[in-house]
């Protein structure tokens, strides 16, 4: 009896398939990207339009709409190569485009990742297309740039943003970039960002605690009250950040495996855990639930877990959940108003601060002492 042929699409030789690409792992790289993505486009965008006063609205998004777009063409132009290609200095690659067909139909490979594993030497060489690691890693470099504007909300002229954005891409992300990830000075010391803790997080928060005291704070009438003009719209755009982390956390092993999988756990129980944290505070010395409270307790969740998703069991999810909720608030609700420094900026900027800096050293912290505890119980 004759064998029936097989299906084109499983067979062993597809077109525009080579050898060494592994189709799971691609797709769930792009479905990662998009994720990612959505929580800039729209996620950000609606978060920030909704949380300051109409009048603010419309620049705002504008802000996000404009960082996103200009963010991809500098990326492609020259700002990949300049965070994960050939070495130019310890902490910076060489610039380049990548544009050319050759290069992105060619395996994804970050060339100056070489380092030694059990006496083996390896480079980072994931199993789809340059073009997917490209567009998944702008996706990473768009966020942390209007993460970054939410420090200016209201106060920066748009045509000044439009300066600000390639230059500060192109000569503070790509930095942080390469050195930690591109196979820089620190990423050869062995130190380790599973997904953008000190390269998005703090990074942003650093910079956006730089401009927000430069710039100065806003007119003392818009300072004493600042309501969000739409709370429900505000909810939505949370929502939208919540959901595209899982793509956040689980796209950075830049596979579909386990490490992926245990991410995408951990992240959404550390910001379920850091958000109800928050708000039994906001209850215990406010009488009464927040729902503003609940949205920052959420995010400091995220935050928190962020560079140690994939590296920490789930009970240690929910611990660096309760301290990203407890610490932040602490110092926001408290301690800020007791630090001369911190009062010269914005309050709205001072949450942007409380989320990315605050709980970012919270959890670099936290992740080392479980990290260890872990490696611990797997040698007994």
């Amino acid at each position: 009896m004759a064998t029936p042929p097989i299906p084109i699409a499983y067979q062993q030789e597809l077109p525009a398939v080579p050898d060494w690409l592994n189709k799971g792992d691609s797709a769930w790289q792009m479905t990662a990207s998009t994720l990612v993505g959505i929580q800039s486009m729209p996620g950000l965008l609606i978060i920030y339009a909704s949380i300051v006063k109409k009048k603010w609205a419309v620049n705002s998004a504008f802000m996000v709409l404009y960082a996103f777009a200009a963010v991809l063409i500098c990326w492609v132009l020259v700002c990949y190569r300049m965070a994960f290609g050939d070495q130019l200095l310890p902490f910076w690659g060489k610039g380049a485009p990548a544009l050319g067909q050759k290069y992105l139909v060619g395996r994804a490979r970050v060339p100056e990742s070489t380092h030694e594993v059990d006496g083996k030497t390896v480079t980072t060489e994931p199993f789809y297309a340059m073009a997917t690691l490209v567009y998944f890693q702008f996706t990473f470099a768009a966020i942390t740039v209007i993460l970054l504007a939410g420090s200016v909300l209201g106060r920066m002229n748009i045509r000044a943003w439009m300066a600000f954005v390639p230059l500060w891409l192109m000569f503070s992300y790509t930095v942080g970039a390469f050195s930690l990830w591109g196979g820089g000075f620190l990423y050869q010391w062995g130190v380790i960002d599973y997904s953008g803790g000190y390269v998005i997080h703090v990074s942003s928060g650093i910079a956006g605690l730089t401009a927000a005291y430069w710039v100065g704070p806003r007119l003392k009438s818009d300072k004493e009250r600042f309501p969000p003009n739409n709370v429900l719209l505000m909810l939505a755009g949370a929502g939208l950040l919540w959901m595209g982390w899982s793509g956040f956390n689980g796209g950075a092993p830049y596979a579909a495996h386990i490490a992926s999988s245990i991410a995408i756990l951990n992240t959404n129980v550390a910001a379920a855990t850091s958000l109800l944290v928050w708000t039994c505070l906001d209850v215990i010395f406010f009488g009464k639930p927040s729902v503003i409270g609940a949205v920052q307790g959420m995010m400091t969740g995220l935050v928190c877990i962020t560079p140690g998703a994939g590296l920490v069991q789930s009970w240690a999810a929910i611990v660096m959940g309760i301290l990203s909720g407890s610490i932040p608030w602490v110092t926001m609700m408290i301690l800020h108003k007791k630090c001369s420094l911190l009062q010269q900026v914005s309050f709205t900027f001072l949450k942007l601060f409380y989320f990315l800096t605050i709980a970012s050293f919270v959890k670099k912290k936290k992740t080392h002492v479980i990290c260890a505890i872990d490696l611990m119980l797997i040698e007994a």
